[in-house]
């Protein structure tokens, strides 16, 4: 998916559009919507939305509890005399004061920030602005996915004409999405919204669809803007890729993966160990030489098990980059075994020996023969030019010897031309450039990199390093 521009207004693009953007490419920063009557912003973390503020006075917490029942006029109207006099947050006051307890402020300030979001949604013309920075730690609340949060936001929107613009044309045909990412991600559809996906079969069109509903032609046609919004559908092209999850049910598709948090962390743990040396086929859990089909069914099945939303059911923080950097590598060996959906033998034998060149290289990177790591490297590369890993791991081995250190940088960049969202890529390329004392070089690449992922140590401590 392209970047969207950082400046802008929603009217050019949509909101859902500029979120689903901002999460793909794992942004952190602070998303600035501003219209003649308020500001509103919403904070991302590694893309994940974190939290929300506004000016509108119905925004404010106290506002929230009291519409929503929480607190009375009476409790109200004293918080806000305390706030006046003392300058605290008014959530600190109404706790203080025994209105609420810590656990209501709470829920309080994620209902809040929920809400925040969802208002947004309704907005149809405001300046945007995307301005990449860490958002301080008080600000983290909300753990939704970004499924969700667009799912709930555009349900809000009942404007006939707007629905009805935003639309494609009445004669194009729907179909589910072919991109793992968004027909696995955590959404909580409704009964209605699953039997509308139930009936889309990438023949149907939209007038179709909406003539042969058993709703009414507005509820059906809102159903699939919505479902388009949140890319579970799209438009079927003339010339579109080989459907993977043709032969799939939707049942199965919307089914969840049960499985308890201890053991799917150990399971996350292992498979994150082992994907910097597995090959493709070991990765997909197949054997070289494999059917297209039984690549696909073990394609469906890795990338629902360790699809990124995943993350929302558990509290280790470290599981968010685990799984993205499982489900890329999953997605990477994918594209790698099949081309245009017939599996290339041919193909097959190169990534067999690009594996056996690869390891050979690591055995000797281990013993610190840097030499001759180089050049299985570099045989491993000649094999399968488009793995990323091949790519970094020779610029590795090339940076030990200063006569190389230029081919090691040209060899960073081509891991960072195939995986741009990947931190440690920049992060090597920082220590590239500091080994070389281009330290201006060096700290744009280490905060790139902290860009991408703010808790990456090896930036981190470059920049600590260049600031000493």
């Amino acid at each position: 998916m392209n970047e969207i521009p950082l400046t802008g207004n929603i009217k050019d693009i949509g909101l859902p559009k500029i979120l689903i953007s901002l999460n793909r490419h794992r942004k952190t920063g602070t998303l600035i919507i501003k219209n003649p009557v308020f500001t509103k912003k919403i904070f991302f973390v590694k893309g994940d939305a974190v939290f929300a503020s506004s000016t509108y006075e119905d925004d404010r917490l106290g506002e929230m509890l009291l519409k929503s029942g929480k607190i009375t006029l009476e409790q109200y109207d004293k918080s806000v005399e305390l706030l006046k006099k003392t300058g605290k947050r008014q959530g600190a006051i109404l706790v203080e004061l025994g209105y609420i307890t810590p656990k209501d402020l709470f829920n309080g300030v994620k209902y809040q920030v929920k809400e925040i979001i969802y208002s947004l949604f309704l907005i149809e013309d405001g300046e945007y602005e995307f301005i990449e920075e860490i958002p301080k730690d008080e600000v983290i609340t909300l753990k939704m996915s970004m499924g969700n949060l667009i799912y709930e936001g555009v349900k809000r929107i009942d404007n006939w004409t707007r629905i009805k613009r935003e639309m494609p044309s009445l004669e194009t045909v729907l179909t589910l999405s072919n991109d793992p990412l968004s027909i696995f991600q955590d959404i909580e559809l409704s009964p209605q919204d699953r039997k509308m996906l139930s009936i889309i079969d990438g023949t149907k069109t939209i007038k179709e669809l909406i003539n042969n509903a058993w709703i009414s032609s507005f509820e059906a046609m809102k159903i699939l803007y919505v479902l388009l919004s949140i890319k579970v559908l799209e438009e079927k092209n003339i010339e579109e890729k080989p459907e993977v999850f043709k032969e799939i049910s939707v049942e199965e598709i919307l089914q969840p993966v049960f499985e308890d948090e201890s053991t799917f962390i150990n399971k996350v743990d292992i498979m994150y160990s082992k994907i910097s040396f597995a090959s493709p086929e070991e990765i997909l859990e197949i054997k070289s030489g494999t059917d297209i089909e039984t690549i696909k069914k073990n394609y469906y099945r890795l990338t629902k098990e360790y699809h990124p939303d995943r993350q929302y059911g558990s509290t280790d923080p470290s599981l968010k980059d685990k799984l993205e950097a499982i489900f890329n590598a999953i997605n990477v060996a994918y594209e790698t075994l099949t081309r245009g959906d017939t599996y290339n033998k041919s193909s097959a034998f190169s990534m067999e020996k690009a594996d056996k060149y690869f390891r050979q290289a690591v055995i000797n990177f281990k013993k610190s023969d840097y030499k001759t790591a180089a050049e299985y490297f570099k045989k491993a590369v000649y094999e399968v030019p488009s793995n990323a890993k091949y790519w970094s791991h020779l610029a590795l081995a090339l940076s030990y010897n200063l006569e190389t250190i230029k081919d090691a940088e040209q060899a960073l960049l081509k891991a960072i031309d195939l995986e741009p969202n990947n931190s440690d890529y920049y992060a090597n390329l920082g220590l590239l450039y500091a080994k070389q004392g281009i330290l201006q070089k060096a700290r744009i690449a280490y905060e790139h990199a902290l860009r991408l992922n703010p808790d990456n140590i090896k930036a981190k401590k470059g920049l600590q390093n260049i600031k000493k």
